[in-house]
């Protein structure tokens, strides 16, 4: 990981801001999804995208059966229904 020698202070409400420098870099914008995760004793914010819950694809992505999966499983998932009959 690398420091970018920026320091914010949490307020009263548990928030933080995430500099405009960092949001730009990471094409983070206003009212955007933002995941986080926990690595050990560390906080890690990451911009939110969904994806493909078989393989992790971010693209392509289609419903099926509530749960999104990119166009390259579901032709896979296809495929094993026509097996099936």
């Amino acid at each position: 990981m690398k420091s970018t020698g920026i320091v914010r202070k949490v307020d009263e409400l548990g928030r933080i801001v995430i500099p405009i420098e960092i949001r730009n870099k990471f094409d983070i914008s206003e009212k955007d999804p933002i995941e986080i995760y926990v690595d050990g004793s560390s906080i890690v914010l990451k911009k939110y995208e969904p994806n493909c819950v078989f393989c992790g694809n971010t693209k392509n992505l289609v419903t099926y059966k509530d749960k999104l999966i990119c166009s390259k499983c579901a032709q896979q998932i296809a495929e094993l229904e026509k097996k099936e009959e």
